[in-house]
């Protein structure tokens, strides 16, 4: 919520001691990655939708396990006297940061986050805009966060904040206004045993179709802080072009909702709207910012209004759409995930010859990105991340006709059905979507293949350089086009060096891997060092033939007889230590990467 000024303490005062034991008590499986995926970063729900684990925000807001088992909690909640939305406990870990963002999307508009520190040092600082702040123990204090924010925990311990979000009351707003008054009464909350109380939390849910009176409302606030960069000639004519855009669209907007209102057979009208309304502003907007924050005017236009004003429901799963081709079943597939540059072509490219096996020939990138509803920049899809709730039936039936439709066999002839042959799957970018397609196949098998990280960085660099893996031209929040996949929480890597980029994807792909895998019974997933893959071949591939059950016919056999050929996105001539070119650049990136490194040798 934008706020007059970047800081309010409130005249609130906690019992640090009983919060601390209450966060103490908590399993350590109550503890989460943060939602964007930010390094270091973890957190323990207390109000989510449905009191389940996860981290929506447009539901019915619920309290979790780990709240129910924290009764001080519950009461500090409870004696605000304000409705809540989510709500954890936000850890980050020693020497670790929050990169500096500014909250765009519809949920931050309305709502403030209110922080109450429990473990944190004196060292600790928070960040807003041009003012910095420590939040000590046992303090409220909430924030503008429409401005660029950061935290930075530059020392050895843990800190632990108690986040939670709301729209506050009046009398809330009072005591935030009184924040400037040093001679306010200051309000102690101490821990009541025996006393059990529940805090107010949010029902209502995003209407199917927002009213014309809010999305004017929306609109309007964002016109209000547009501004053209200054490096641009025609800004002011940009400016001109995009306020007629926006204008025509809140027209056009509240004519729809006149004629249909929120009816069923007006949504697809909305969704033509939506989309195209969307088209156009990332082409009028360029060069066009906010004010406040900088932030790019179509990412917040995007964040605010268009992932928010259509909240349709999903078709029931009793009545899929009729299916547009083969209903053939694929039995067990094989997906081989990595991070990228990490030896999966050749691996990939040494199993395809099997006479057992099937391919749609190479990498599918079309597979999930021909799909709009999941490319990056759609609605809840950020980055290449994709989890099973992505997987609605009739992404999942599209997705499975599609490989039906392309299979070919171990010569690359078209197949007119699988047969007795398994299929197998290699983009890198699907290493992010393994709950996706895992919900899709739920007989799946994954091939989980690492690369020494010096010298996949290495890999990952030249790549870059080479300007052959683009993948997103023009992201908006990242300058340049971006190379290879796309992890959750990319926008942090703005302006950082390329070696620290290339050492983020490495870490964060095989962290997502590793996790992701780890959930699922040991039987469906086998490790290969890329490694002994090189150094023997034939006995690395059998090892993986008999996990998978795949026997080593003469096809496989032959091309297992001679030494591998370079895969073909080789980019230049294997040797030896030839990611010491990059050393100088690589080694000071290492420690970023040490944690996730130990656990991959811990798996060999």
């Amino acid at each position: 919520m934008r706020l007059p000024k970047p800081f309010y303490r409130l005249p609130w005062r906690f019992d640090v001691e009983r919060l601390r034991a209450e966060v103490a008590a908590l399993p350590a499986e109550a503890w989460a990655r943060h939602p964007n995926d930010i390094k270091g970063n973890s957190a323990a729900r207390l109000i989510s939708v449905d009191g389940g684990e996860n981290d929506d925000v447009n539901g019915r807001m619920q309290a979790t396990a780990h709240l129910q088992q924290s009764p001080y909690i519950r009461q500090i909640l409870a004696s605000f006297g304000v409705v809540w939305s989510r709500s954890r406990l936000l850890r980050l870990a020693p020497g670790a940061i929050v990169p500096e963002h500014a909250d765009i999307n519809y949920h931050w508009f309305t709502r403030v986050r209110l922080h109450i520190p429990i473990a944190t040092r004196p060292e600790v600082r928070f960040y807003c805009a041009d003012q910095v702040v420590h939040m000590a123990a046992g303090e409220a204090w909430v924030f503008d966060n429409w401005r660029p924010h950061r935290v930075e925990n530059f020392t050895t311990d843990e800190r632990i904040h108690l986040v939670a979000d709301t729209s506050g009351s009046a009398n809330f707003w009072q005591l935030v206004a009184q924040s400037d008054n040093p001679a306010a009464p200051v309000r102690q909350v101490p821990y009541i045993p025996d006393r059990q109380l529940s805090p107010l939390m949010e029902r209502a849910r995003l209407a199917p179709v927002m009213t014309p009176g809010e999305i004017d409302f929306l609109i309007l606030d964002l016109r209000s802080e547009l501004i053209a960069q200054e490096t641009i000639p025609d800004g002011r004519a940009r400016l001109v072009r995009y306020h007629g855009l926006l204008e025509a669209f809140c027209k056009d907007w509240r004519q729809l909702y006149a004629l249909y209102g929120d009816e069923p057979d007006g949504w697809p009208e909305f969704v033509r709207l939506r989309d195209s309304i969307r088209n156009a502003s990332r082409e009028l907007s360029e060069g066009l910012l906010m004010r406040t924050n900088r932030v790019a005017a179509h990412q917040v236009l995007e964040g605010r209004v268009l992932r928010a004003m259509l909240s349709l429901p999903q078709q029931p799963a009793s009545a899929p759409a009729p299916s547009r081709a083969r209903t053939t079943k694929l039995e067990a597939p094989i997906f081989i995930v990595s991070a990228p540059r990490s030896g999966s072509t050749l691996l990939f490219e040494t199993l395809a010859a099997s006479s057992q096996l099937c391919t749609v020939g190479g990498e599918a990138h079309w597979l999930v990105e021909g799909i709009e509803s999941l490319r990056p920049g759609a609605p809840g899809v950020d980055s290449n991340r994709l989890t099973a709730e992505h997987a609605s039936d009739a992404i999942a039936d599209d997705i499975r006709q599609e490989i039906l439709s392309r299979l070919r066999d171990h010569t690359g002839q078209p197949l007119p059905e699988p047969g007795q042959r398994w299929f197998l799957e290699k983009t890198p970018k699907n290493s992010l979507r393994i709950p996706f397609f895992n919900r899709i196949f739920p007989d799946a098998r994954f091939v989980f293949l690492w690369r020494d990280p010096r010298e996949n960085i290495s890999s990952i660099i030249e790549a870059w350089r080479s300007g052959q893996w683009r993948t997103y031209p023009k992201l908006d929040g990242f300058d340049g086009p971006w190379s290879m996949l796309l992890p959750p929480g990319w926008r942090g890597m703005n302006g950082r060096p390329l070696a620290e980029i290339a050492a983020w994807q490495w870490d964060r792909t095989n962290a997502h891997i590793l996790d992701d895998l780890q959930r699922l019974g040991a039987e469906r997933w086998a490790v290969v060092e890329y490694a002994n893959l090189l150094r023997d071949p034939a006995a690395t591939v059998a090892r993986l033939c008999e996990f998978l059950r795949l026997p080593v016919d003469s096809a496989l056999a032959e091309r297992l007889s001679a030494p591998l050929p370079p895969s073909r996105y080789t980019l230049t001539a294997p040797a030896a230590d030839k990611w010491r070119t990059n050393e100088a650049q690589i080694a000071p990136v290492l420690p970023s990467v040490q944690a996730t490194w130990d656990r991959l040798r811990a798996l060999s």
